[in-house]
């Protein structure tokens, strides 16, 4: 820590003088001492010309933290620094300044007089005096006998420095000196200016050069050290060479000779192919080669290692029996048929034939549906071990193939390091989060993969650091993501994608009472007479404190009930723990969602649409309001190019057909339609909501509301035709789960209808639209009534009959299907 001036008697100046002030950087300014500054900042800049304008003098004062760019208060500088005459400035091309500065003085600042544009400081000179004793001449001598053994030790500085100092009468200005001193610190140096008085500058300066002398004569020393080292090592390596000659001529092997017939005997016992072993002969022998102290030798060994600790024809025997692995999966899963049934199907036909290639599955889902313990479960299930590879935040495509060898501390990439841990070459290797795989500078991770996830190619695939082809084509991959989007087309072709979507609600309760509850009970150290939780707490649980597709929250909210069961346990409670609906409202509290968020009531211009999120399915109302003004309608809620487009497209049906829907031109020419999504904060986008954004607007245009208990999907066409859409199982049990009655579908995706459970196909209406007609029929509380308009002869080109118009938008002959 930096002393405070410790002469009190120091003679201060007649007056306070007002100077510019310029803050350095690791940098202090001694009395006599000329040096150049190299001037960056406006501040500083300005207070350099400002003191050249004046002819006077500048305060040159060190900051406490040089990486302080903007120096505002004094506390930010230390208190002493160097009254400076300014010899030169040079003004340079890239608005720096160049000035040569000589310190005449030490100063105290006594605070700031100015802030901007430059500082200014009131500083005061501090004088001091030299006594004329014999300590101080005691004290010189030293210092300068220090100085001349700190040079003759090696020191960093000029060799006149010790003859400078020789030839330097004043105390002050020896002291001082040493200050050019590069091992000395800025904290020192500012420490040394801060020592008005002669006797303890003297002496802080002694203590320093000691302390420095010390260090070089240390260094010395080892470095004399090591030189002897390097001539022993020299000299043994001749020792070794001769022993090497006697070992020779007496028959006898040396160390790096066995160890080169010990790697040859692990390539013989490998079973690795033919051109790998010739690959493998060839590294050992230009080993034998290469003297054992040189660095080539230990990367040979290592790549050697490599090849030989690979499962070339190691395999771990298939689980043939189909009825088991069907009981292990199930035991480990609740659902999930499409993968269970794509796994037992790969058995069945191994069993028959030996030379079916190992499928490469994609299980696609959101979050917490148990993609990644599924892999651990078809391992199981097959008898295969199981290695996993997270793919989260890749980067650099050496992770999947690795780096060469001529790159220091090489090694093969992630992929064969997994399989090397595996131990056998058919292992189940799970890709975790593929949908997340980044790409940079370094190279594509995704375009490696290509290779690797193609069964035309994998059977011969090539590491980087092994430059060898392994057979990749027995094991069996299994890729897992959230998202289908993200992963590139060409990767995507190369996989068998199957869709995982969210669990009923009827799949959560079983999951919840099959699994979750016994693993969380054995986690928690509690027994079946300590806890129970009623089927109706599970359904609500999992109705009204979670909201996902998976059973990451399920789980987490059924550890909190533990947590609190356990306390009670551990408090000394005796009886049985029988969480109710009542009970979790105590150790949860309030509900945090409701899934009737359906309209409690008829609505006239709002809509209940279906869609799709990373959490899977959900439910969307579509507001629509009518307001004078001349602009077709307002879109807001965050809505993208496409759902713009498909509310521009249902407007333009719904004026095409006004006079049938009972709306008057009037109503288009005068009124403006505002569309809202609530939820404005979340980006949407999309063409299945177009039926939702029609229906709402002919409910808004014809005051007809509409049914509180209908959801709905579908893209319209300008025709008015109802298109299909995806993701239908997620957002029919999305509806479910909101309470409604009847879902609105288009008629083409009847053939999806097969993959929604049989409970949810019973608790709902599912009614298969062609045309927005349909539509509008099912979804309104009743028919629209057409314009009176007045009747034609047939042939005479007039407008048409009302009743035709009714029956042509609401045909009685071709009604919805109802499912």
């Amino acid at each position: 820590m930096a002393k405070r001036p410790s002469n009190p008697d120091a003679e201060r100046t007649e007056s306070i003088k007002d100077l510019p002030l310029v803050a350095l950087r690791e940098t202090v300014i001694f009395p006599e001492m000329i040096v150049p500054l190299q001037v960056g900042r406006e501040k500083s800049v300005a207070a350099l010309n400002a003191a050249v304008e004046s002819g006077g003098p500048i305060a040159l004062v060190t900051q406490r933290q040089a990486d302080l760019e903007d120096v505002t208060e004094p506390s930010e500088l230390y208190e002493v620094g160097t009254l400076a005459k300014i010899a030169q400035v040079v003004q340079l091309q890239d608005g720096t300044v160049r000035a040569i500065v000589q310190g005449q003085g030490r100063i105290k600042v006594h605070g700031f007089s100015q802030v901007g544009p430059y500082l200014r400081a009131k500083v005061e000179e501090l004088k001091e005096t030299t006594p004329a004793d014999v300590e101080i001449q005691a004290l010189m001598r030293s210092v300068q006998s220090q100085v001349e053994q700190y040079v003759q030790a090696g020191a960093p500085v000029p060799p006149e420095a010790a003859v400078a100092a020789k030839n330097i009468s004043e105390p002050g200005l020896l002291a001082d000196m040493t200050a050019y001193s590069p091992d000395m610190t800025t904290e020192q140096r500012q420490e040394l200016l801060e020592t008005i008085d002669i006797v303890e500058r003297l002496k802080l300066v002694s203590a320093f050069l000691a302390r420095q002398i010390e260090i070089l004569e240390l260094k010395g020393k080892i470095q004399s050290e090591v030189k002897s080292e390097m001539d022993k090592t020299q000299r043994e390596y001749i020792l070794r060479e001769q022993l090497k000659a006697i070992q020779r001529e007496l028959g006898e092997e040396d160390p790096q000779q066995a160890e080169v017939n010990e790697l040859r005997d692990k390539v013989e016992a490998s079973g690795m192919p033919d051109e790998v072993k010739a690959r493998a002969i060839k590294e050992i022998d230009r080993m034998s080669r290469i003297p054992s102290a040189s660095p080539e030798v230990g990367v040979i060994r290592t790549y050697v290692d490599w090849l030989v600790s690979l499962p070339w024809n190691v395999t771990t025997e298939d689980r043939y029996d189909i009825k088991e692995a069907a009981k292990i999966l199930d035991e480990d899963h609740y659902g999930l048929e499409k993968v269970k049934e794509r796994i037992l199907e790969y058995l069945a036909v191994r069993s028959l034939a030996d030379t079916i290639r190992s499928p490469i599955l994609a299980l696609i889902g959101p979050p917490g549906v148990g993609k990644t313990s599924l892999g651990k479960s078809v391992a199981r299930a097959m008898g295969r071990k199981f290695v996993r590879m997270s793919l989260g935040g890749i980067h650099d495509e050496a992770e999947i193939r690795g780096h060469r060898r001529t790159y220091i501390g090489a090694l093969p990439g992630r992929i064969i390091q997994n399989v090397k841990t595996a131990g056998t070459s058919n292992p189940v290797f799970m890709l975790d989060e593929i949908d997340k795989i980044g790409m940079d500078f370094r190279g594509d991770p995704s375009s490696a993969l290509l290779e690797v996830l193609d069964p035309e190619q994998n059977n011969s695939f090539q590491d980087n650091y092994l430059e060898v082809p392994f057979d990749l084509s027995k094991v069996l991959f299994v890729a897992t993501g959230n998202l289908m989007d993200p992963i590139p087309a060409a990767l995507r072709d190369r996989m068998e994608i199957i869709q995982l979507p969210g669990y009923t609600q009827r799949e959560k309760v079983e999951i919840g009472k099959r699994f979750l509850v016994t693993k969380q009970m054995e986690n928690h150290g509690l027994k079946p007479r300590h806890i129970e939780i009623t089927d109706e707490a599970m359904v609500e649980l999992v109705q009204a404190y979670t909201h996902e597709a998976g059973v990451r929250n399920l789980e987490r909210e059924i550890a909190n009930v533990m947590r609190k069961v356990a306390r009670s346990v551990a408090e000394g409670r005796k009886r049985k723990t029988v969480v109710d609906r009542k009970k979790l409202l105590e150790y949860l509290g309030p509900p945090r969602w409701e899934y009737g968020e359906l309209e409690p009531e008829d609505q006239v211009g709002s809509a209940t649409g279906l869609v799709v999120t990373e959490v899977g399915g959900d439910v969307v109302a579509v507001e629509v309001t009518r307001m004078e003004g001349k602009e077709d309608f307002i879109l807001t809620g965050q809505l993208g190019e496409v759902m713009r487009e498909s509310a521009r497209a249902g407007l333009s049906w719904i004026r095409t057909h006004a006079a049938e829907l009972g709306i008057t031109r009037e109503m288009f020419e005068k009124q403006t339609l505002h569309i809202h999504v609530p939820a404005g904060g979340i980006p949407k986008d999309g063409p299945s909501a177009g039926v939702t954004m029609v229906t709402a607007m002919v409910s808004a245009f014809t005051g007809i509301p509409v049914r509180k208990d209908v959801a709905m999907t579908g893209e319209i066409t300008l025709r008015g035709r109802v298109l299909p859409i995806g993701g239908l199982k997620s957002k029919i049990l999305a509806a479910h789960l909101s309470g409604a009655k009847i879902v609105i579908l288009p008629k083409k995706n009847e053939k999806d209808l097969r993959d929604i459970p049989e409970e949810i196909r019973k608790s709902i209406k599912l009614v298969l639209a062609e045309n927005m007609d349909q539509v509008l029929e099912a979804a309104l509380r009743r028919r629209p009534k057409a314009l009176a308009v007045a009747k034609s002869e047939p042939g005479s080109g007039g407008a048409p009959d009302p009743e035709a118009i009714r029956r042509s938008t609401f045909p009685t002959d071709q009604p919805a299907v109802v499912v």
